[in-house]
C-alpha cells in the first residue's frame, strides 16, 4: 500500500485530502478481506469484489460512496497488475452503481408453470410455446430473441447462440422443456406457418407473414398468456428474464456463472438479483420462523 500512496503522490499529483481517501477506502476493504478467511489484498478475487459491494448495498452506502470506493480499489489493483503483482484485476468487472436502482419484479414457479402450460396446440399455440419456453429457459433478451436464426440453434447438442446487433454472440444451454417445445414447434408448425419450407437462414420466432415476431409482437403475445392466466401486469419480456435470472440463483448458481448465461458486463445487475434474494430469504423467515 504504500507503494501506491507515493505512485498517488509522485506520479498522479494527487492531493492530500484525496490521497488519505484512496488509502481509507483501501484499508477498508483490506479489513473486509480479513474475515473471508483472513485474506489479504493480493488474494482478492472477482467473488470478494462482488461480495463487497454487496455488502455496501446492504449498510445502505449511498451510490456516491459506493461508486468513490470501487474507482480507489480498481485503481490500486491496476497500479498492483502494473507492478507485475497480479494478473487480473478483480474489480474489472465492478462497474459504478447506476443512479437509479431497477425494481426487479419476477415470476413464481407457479405462475412460469401456468404460462407455460397455457398454449394450445394450434400452430400458434406451438410457436407461442416454444417461444415462452425459450425465452425463460435461456434468459435471453428480447432483441436476441428477434434475431434469432436455424443456424443459431443446435438441437442435436441443446445449445443455442444468442447474438447482439454486432453479431457477437455467447453459447446458451437449451433445456429439455425448450427442446421439446422447438421440436414440436419446427416439426408441427413452423411450414403452416410460413407458408414455405425453412432454411437455416430463416428466422426461428415467425408471424403469420412468414416474418421475424417484433419486439412488439413478442410484449403482445406475453401480454396475451398473461391476461389468460391473471398476470397481465407482470408479463414483459425483461420480467421473464428476470425470472430466469432469479430461479437461477434460488436453486444454486453462482453469480459469475449467471453473468456468463446472461452476457451482462455489468457486475452491479447480478448484485441487484442477489438483492432480490435477500428480500425473499427475509420474507420467508418472517412468514414461516415461530419468532420471527
Amino acid at each position: 500500500m504504500e507503494g501506491f500512496k507515493a505512485y498517488l503522490i509522485n506520479e498522479c499529483h494527487k492531493a492530500d485530502n484525496t490521497v488519505i481517501a484512496y488509502m481509507r477506502d483501501i484499508g477498508a476493504f483490506e479489513k473486509f478481506l480479513k474475515t473471508r478467511g483472513g485474506k489479504d489484498l493480493l488474494d482478492c478475487k472477482d467473488s470478494d469484489a462482488i461480495a463487497y459491494v454487496y455488502a455496501l448495498s446492504n449498510d445502505n452506502k449511498s451510490r456516491a460512496t459506493i461508486n468513490r470506493k470501487i474507482s480507489s480499489i480498481r485503481a490500486f489493483y491496476d497500479y498492483e497488475m502494473g507492478e507485475g503483482e497480479i494478473d487480473v484485476n478483480p474489480f474489472s468487472d465492478i462497474k459504478s452503481t447506476r443512479n437509479d436502482k431497477r425494481d426487479i419484479e419476477y415470476l413464481t414457479i407457479e405462475e412460469v408453470n401456468a404460462l407455460l402450460e397455457a398454449p394450445d396446440d394450434t400452430p400458434k399455440g406451438l410457436r407461442d410455446r416454444a417461444l415462452l419456453e425459450y425465452m425463460y429457459g435461456t434468459g435471453a433478451r428480447v432483441t436476441e430473441v428477434v434475431r434469432l436464426k436455424f443456424e443459431d440453434v443446435n438441437l442435436r447438442m441443446n445449445i443455442t447462440t444468442c447474438k447482439d446487433g454486432k453479431g457477437e454472440g455467447r453459447i446458451v444451454p437449451i433445456g429439455s422443456y425448450a427442446h421439446k417445445a422447438l421440436v414440436e414447434y419446427i416439426d408441427k408448425a413452423y411450414n403452416a406457418i410460413k407458408g414455405d419450407l425453412r432454411t437455416d437462414g430463416d428466422y426461428v420466432f415467425i408471424n403469420f407473414r412468414g416474418r421475424p415476431l417484433t419486439r412488439q409482437g413478442i410484449w403482445k403475445i406475453l401480454k396475451e398468456y398473461g391476461r389468460q392466466i391473471g398476470i397481465e401486469d407482470k408479463m414483459t419480456p425483461q420480467i421473464l428474464r428476470d425470472t430466469f435470472a432469479v430461479h437461477m440463483l434460488q436453486n444454486g448458481a453462482d453469480l459469475k456463472s449467471l453473468q456468463e448465461l446472461m452476457g451482462f458486463e455489468d457486475m452491479s445487475v447480478g448484485i441487484a438479483y442477489l438483492s432480490v434474494m435477500k428480500v425473499r430469504i427475509r420474507d420467508v423467515y418472517k412468514k414461516t420462523h415461530p419468532r420471527a
